[in-house]
Formats: structure tokens, C-alpha cells, sequence
């Protein structure tokens, strides 16, 4: 079972603002004539509470930042699985809770972005990638390197066929510096891909090991599935370790 905590947050928003617009304006007077129930007195005062710390609550994780913790290693090494991160919702549009809906236009993504969204066969399920190729480019993944619209992506150090096992190297996405991943032999597959308008393509920095564009169970994102821009890690714990302290407040790059 899913729990869509924004439309739960959404409805207790509303609720408790309308009994305390309702009592404000209708109750309030109807006292002056019949004393009020003591049920009616504690779910106004219930509401008065919790009303301004949930609309407080609602306002920040829509249109400001939103939490979410790293389930899996597909973004390694740049996030760890069991890292916490907040994501700037604002960076590609303020977009109503629940619905969806795009209403103010604030920026799109950049090459090297990394990317929270909604995958498209599931929308109930947030995923978190790099952003690699932008409406309208050409991508192509062969032998563990990018070429995007005919420029190779430059890798250092370079690939070594021989070297068994994984390695960390330094990927430059037209002038976003990132560590990458990858295993020798390939574990993963190639192909060339090109990007529809109104569309993305996002990889794991984790290359042999990440469920992205590459693959039909994820595809190509549109950008009405956008969530926001993952920005900073504000704690890491996996299982009931203690925390990575050193971790924390990291710049996501």
C-alpha cells in the first residue's frame, strides 16, 4: 500500500483551515446565543493548533524543500545508499501539491543536474539520476563512455579494458566535474537514444549498475514527472548504523 503523504498533508491543511474559518465566522457568533458542545470546543482548539504548523509544513515541502533518503546505490559514489537529501522543488517550476500542476515558470535542467522524479510507469514512485541528455540531443552510451551530439564526454583517468572489478573515475558533462562508477567487463547495456521535446534522459553515476533511460522500465522522463533538484545531504544512516557525521551537509555535485 502507497502512502501519498502529499495529499494526506493536503487534506488535514484543509480541513483544519476550514473549522477554523467556520468558527471564526459562524460559530463564534451562534455562542453568542447557545453555548457550544464540548466536541465542537475540542476540534476547534485542535484545529487552531495544528492548522498553522501544517499549512507552515505544506507551504515549504510543495514549493520549497522536500526530503527524500537514497533507497539503492545506482547514484554511487556521488549518494550512498541510506544518505538524506533535500531537493529544491522550485528549480523547475512551482507545481500545486497533489495534482501536480505546473503554475510558475522558475528554470529547466542542466546537463549534470541531479534529479529527482516520478517514474512513468509508476508515479507513485520517486527515482533520483543525473540528468544526461536535454530535448532534441543524441545520446549515445558504447564501451562505458557518452557521446552527446557527437562530442565525446571526457573520462579521467581513462578506461582501462584490463582493470577488473570497479573504479571511480572523473566525468566532465560539458563543464559539470562528477565521479562516475563503472565495472569492467560492461555489465550493462549500449545504445544510442534521441530526446524528444518536453523530455529527458537520466543516467546512474553508478554505469553498470543503475536502472535508467537505458532501459524500457524507466525510459525516457517527461518533464511533467519532475520532482526537483537534489541540492545537499543532511544525514546519512543505513540500517542501525551509526551515522556518517562526515557526510553531513555535503554539496550534492
Amino acid at each position: 500500500m502507497v502512502v501519498n503523504l502529499a495529499l494526506i498533508l493536503t487534506v488535514l491543511t484543509v480541513f483544519t483551515g476550514v473549522v477554523v474559518a467556520v468558527n471564526k465566522f459562524v460559530w463564534q457568533r451562534q455562542d453568542r446565543y447557545a453555548k457550544a458542545s464540548q466536541s465542537r470546543l475540542t476540534l476547534v482548539e485542535y484545529s487552531q493548533s495544528f492548522f498553522p504548523v501544517l499549512l507552515f509544513v505544506l507551504v515549504i515541502r510543495s514549493f520549497v524543500f522536500e526530503p527524500f533518503r537514497i533507497p539503492s546505490g545506482s547514484m554511487e559514489p556521488t549518494l550512498l545508499q541510506g544518505d538524506f537529501i533535500f531537493v529544491k522543488k522550485y528549480s523547475y517550476g512551482l507545481r500545486l501539491p497533489v495534482t501536480e500542476t505546473k503554475v510558475v515558470e522558475t528554470g529547466s535542467p542542466e546537463r549534470g543536474d541531479v534529479v529527482v522524479f516520478r517514474l512513468p510507469k509508476d508515479p507513485s514512485t520517486n527515482y533520483i539520476k543525473r540528468v544526461v541528455g536535454l530535448p532534441g540531443d543524441r545520446v549515445r552510451y558504447d564501451k562505458h563512455r557518452l557521446t552527446i551530439n557527437g562530442q565525446l564526454i571526457e573520462v579521467e583517468p581513462p578506461i582501462d579494458p584490463r582493470v577488473r572489478g570497479g573504479a571511480l573515475h572523473e566525468e566532465e558533462l560539458f563543464g559539470r566535474r562528477h565521479d562516475i562508477n563503472i565495472l569492467v567487463p560492461e555489465g550493462r547495456a549500449n545504445g544510442e537514444y534521441v530526446v524528444p521535446d518536453g523530455h529527458y534522459f537520466m543516467m546512474g553515476d553508478n554505469r553498470d549498475n543503475s536502472t535508467d533511460s537505458r532501459y524500457p522500465e524507466v525510459g525516457l522522463i517527461p518533464e511533467t514527472n519532475l520532482v526537483g533538484e537534489a541540492v545537499r545531504i543532511w544525514m546519512h544512516m543505513d540500517g542501525l548504523e551509526w551515522p556518517d557525521w562526515k557526510r553531513i551537509g555535503q554539496k550534492i555535485q
